[in-house]
C-alpha cells in the first residue's frame, strides 16, 4: 500500500465521520438537549448576582472616604 492509498482511506473515514458527527448534532432527537444547553448561561442568572463578590467596591470607598487620588 502505498502513500496515495493510505491518504485516501483516510481522507474517507473522515469524511464519513464529519457526516456522522453533521447528522448526529442536527437530529431531532438532540434538539431538546442542546436547547438546554444553550440556555445554561442564563440559567443561574440570579444566583449569580446576589452571590457576587462585593469587595472590589468596597475597597473603591474607602480608597474614596481616605482622599487617595492615586490609586
Amino acid at each position: 500500500m502505498d502513500t496515495g492509498t493510505f491518504r485516501g482511506i483516510i481522507t474517507g473515514i473522515l469524511i464519513v465521520a464529519f457526516i456522522g458527527l453533521t447528522l448526529w448534532a442536527y437530529s431531532s432527537r438532540r434538539k431538546k438537549d442542546f436547547d438546554e444547553a444553550k440556555n445554561l448561561p442564563f440559567a443561574d442568572e440570579d444566583d449569580a448576582l446576589a452571590n457576587r463578590d462585593t469587595s472590589a467596591s468596597r475597597e473603591t470607598d474607602s480608597r474614596h472616604d481616605r482622599g487617595d487620588k492615586n490609586t
